[in-house]
């Protein structure tokens, strides 16, 4: 195969990875509130839901390995638990949301079903997919993104030209911090650090047995990704702020989707949309359910039995938090998202930077520090926030969620200019 050739399918598979049709409900109602600070919170967005995950891509290309070799140099201990939390996580909180985004946007505007009924339904086609490996889903994958980011192509275009009414003022009060916050939401970083493994493998698979050229490919194929997720993300985002006056200022995230492909594309438009995001949300729990029960199948001795009772009990979670609402679900996953999301993105950072600076002891250092001065950060999401007013007002950017930011960085270039030092 022609090598620009193979970049490019390379670039346009690993953007179908990243690409959860349940993101798509997060840049409208974050540009709707933004209005006109728009680009300032597509920015802080894409920091954390193309930048961070895409760099996730670039550590594997250096790494070459697993999920578990990301933070293998903190401790062989804390790599394994680290991989387990991921997993877990993502089989409690994104997999159940693609039900409930399938439920508001595809099920919802039609029949007036409960939510336990469609997340019932949905999981139960979920175990029999992941259950059986069908290729029916990988194939009609391939079909469903292109056509998906057609309409949002569409969507886009027709919005941003179209003569809507003057962009009122924002009520986000710090735009940069809000968009790095809400690209938590979209999952992508954590995504970036499993599907990156998934890349490696592949590659393999198609005769790339060298180290350089693997890394080459994936660099390039990583940086053609980026592109198409800020182009779609900033476009809704735009879109999203340009139709501000347009809906009530209590609308939701899925209600915003639709709104806007309505408005944008009529009733067949917003319908066909609507159906396919619903088909994408359902092959991205699979993906989900089949990657955490492989993992944990692995783990304990290459159990078939295990990777049964690991898709049963994904699924059974799935029913349940999948049931309730997406703007609930997304409430939910900030302690959690709080947590591991530091860790992440260190592990993230610290595997892309040269190995000069990247000792056993720097990942063990800032990784610690990353988590104690996290703490506060999802604390405040479980207890009451008055309580940690004290201890906030002493920590830079703790008021904003980023409290461990500043810290990490202190310890990362103090324990750097410390080995120096020594030798």
């Amino acid at each position: 195969m022609n090598r620009t050739k193979e970049i490019w399918m390379s670039g346009f598979a690993l953007f179908s990875m990243f690409f959860g049709a349940g993101n798509l409900i997060l840049p409208p109602l974050l540009g709707f509130k933004a209005t006109n600070q728009w680009l300032i919170v597509a920015i802080g967005f894409a920091m954390t839901a193309v930048i961070i995950p895409i760099m996730a891509i670039y550590a594997h290309a250096k790494l070459q390995g697993t999920l578990y070799d990301f933070g293998k140099k903190v401790s062989p201990v804390f790599s394994v638990i680290y991989c387990i939390l991921i997993y877990i996580i993502a089989i409690a909180l994104p997999a159940p949301r693609t039900a409930s985004v399938t439920h508001e946007m595809a099920i919802q505007p039609f029949f007036n079903t409960p939510t336990l009924l469609t997340s019932a339904i949905y999981f139960a086609l979920v175990l029999v997919f992941a259950l059986n490996r069908s290729k029916v889903l990988s194939i009609l994958g391939k079909f469903l993104t292109p056509l998906i980011v057609i309409i949002l192509l569409l969507i886009i275009c027709i919005g941003v030209s179209a003569d809507v009414p003057s962009v009122k003022s924002g009520i986000l009060q710090a735009p940069l911090i809000d968009g790095i916050l809400e690209g938590y939401q979209t999952f992508d970083a954590i995504g970036g650090v499993v599907v990156g493994a998934v890349l490696i493998i592949s590659l393999q698979l198609r005769g790339h047995t060298t180290f350089e050229a693997k890394k080459e490919l994936i660099i390039k194929s990583g940086l053609i990704a980026g592109s198409g997720l800020v182009i779609i993300y900033a476009g809704l985002i735009g879109v999203g702020a340009f139709y501000s006056s347009s809906f009530p200022e209590d609308i939701n995230r899925t209600a915003l989707l639709s709104g806007l492909s309505y408005q944008t594309l009529g009733s067949i438009g917003s319908t066909f949309l609507s159906v396919l995001v619903a088909l994408a949300c359902f092959t991205t729990a699979v993906g989900i359910i089949t990657g955490t029960a492989d993992y944990f199948k692995g783990l304990l001795g290459d159990s078939q039995i295990v990777y049964r009772i690991t898709a049963i009990i994904g699924c059974i979670i799935g029913v349940i938090v999948g049931s309730y609402n997406v703007g609930f679900i997304i409430d939910i996953a900030l302690p959690a998202l709080m947590f591991i999301y530091p860790i992440t993105i260190v592990l993230i950072l610290l595997n892309v930077v040269p190995k000069k600076w990247a000792s056993s002891l720097v990942f063990k250092s800032v990784v610690i520090t990353t988590f104690v001065f996290s703490i506060p950060d999802f604390l405040k999401f479980i207890i009451n926030p008055t309580k940690l007013e004290k201890l906030v007002e002493k920590i830079p950017l703790a008021e904003n969620s980023l409290g461990w930011v500043l810290p990490a960085l202190i310890i990362f270039v103090f324990v750097n200019l410390l080995q120096k030092k020594e030798d």
